[in-house]
């Protein structure tokens, strides 16, 4: 097992001009991870930019195997083709990478981790997988409802925010809003269709079987990461006009009987859960509530009234460039740092 002493480790952040690198840092900042150094890479067109962060100015150097391969610990927010080809030969020379993308997800001999339900799996590995953001945000729900119920049947629909195709997705739809309103028309190119006023229940590629790659993931993903391979999952995704925070509307069947105001205690006591749900006082979760924030929001908690007593129906929003990637990886990096910190 790799170790790092009291120090800290040398931590690098590639892919730092994305919206997922930039909040890496913040979150690494804002959290007062004990690194000994940071260092910033991104493409060569941005090295040698200045990035102004929470640490200060720091300059951008261009990645490279062997610049990276001086750090302990290495954050990815980059594309899954370029995390194929480079996460390996990084892992070969002890790096630890942490990586955003899907690249890694459904190798059995990869950890997929979400902290708060299976750190365990982090292990000695070198190369430790993040979820997807739909997944994140809703397994950090699901977890502490499993344990107390069992689930037998969930089904999701999801409403995500333009970010989670990142930055260009934030600029596209701000764009389109413009142009929208201005001339009636909207021109677009991150998107299937104009975004602006509209829902697109299209994200990903669709798969044989009818759904697409994205609800597919969040499948897969999440039997994964809660240890439940015949977890009876399906979810719709659908793309939604809002700049950031996914929101996402659950089902549970579950394996034991289970109440709205149980079911509030054990969600208000989850870590990384913030229970918002006083319907009456209009008080639930919504996205520009979520935005910015570290904990998934539960609320709009009821009795399902096809499963009765043995099922619960409730809505979630996360911020998807946090929990839903940056953060999650930051937790990562940590629980890698208790486990394998020894003495200078």
């Amino acid at each position: 097992m790799a170790e790092y002493v009291a120090s800290g480790p040398k931590v690098a952040v590639i892919g730092v001009t994305g919206a997922v690198g930039k909040e890496m840092v913040n979150v690494l900042h804002d959290r007062a991870f004990p690194l000994s150094e940071l260092r910033l890479f991104a493409s060569e067109r941005s090295a040698g930019k200045t990035l102004e962060t929470s640490y200060g100015s720091k300059t951008i150097e261009a990645f490279s195997v062997d610049a990276v391969a001086e750090c302990d610990i290495a954050l990815m927010a980059v594309s899954g083709d370029f995390a194929k080809e480079y996460a390996p030969q990084l892992a070969a020379k002890g790096v630890t990478v942490i990586d955003n993308s899907s690249a890694f997800r459904y190798d059995a001999d990869k950890p997929l981790v979400i902290p708060e339900i299976n750190p365990q799996d982090v292990g000695d590995a070198r190369i430790i997988a993040n979820p997807n953001c739909t997944t994140a945000i809703l397994a950090v729900a699901l977890w502490p409802l499993h344990q107390a119920y069992g689930l037998k049947k969930v089904l999701v629909s999801t409403y995500q925010a333009a970010s989670g195709a990142g930055a260009e997705g934030m600029a596209e739809l701000e764009d389109q809003a413009r142009a929208y309103l201005d001339t009636g028309v909207a021109a677009n190119k991150v998107f299937a269709h104009p975004l602006p006023f509209n829902l697109i229940p299209h994200i990903d590629v669709f798969q044989d079987n009818g759904y697409t790659k994205e609800e597919m993931k969040v499948t897969w993903e999440s039997r994964k990461i809660m240890g439940l391979p015949d977890l009876a999952l399906s979810c719709t995704a659908v793309r939604i006009p809002t700049s950031r925070a996914h929101a996402e509307t659950a089902v549970i069947e579950t394996e034991r009987p289970c109440s709205p105001d149980e079911a509030r205690a054990i969600l208000s006591k989850a870590a990384g859960v913030k229970v918002v749900d006083d319907p009456a006082a209009k008080v639930y979760p919504m996205p520009l509530n979520a935005s910015g924030k570290y904990d998934v929001e539960v609320g709009r908690i009821r009795q399902n009234l096809v499963f009765g007593d043995h099922g619960l129906e409730f809505f979630v929003c996360g911020d998807q460039l946090l929990k839903g990637a940056a953060l999650n990886a930051v937790q990562i990096a940590e629980v890698v740092l208790e486990q394998r910190t020894v003495a200078a």
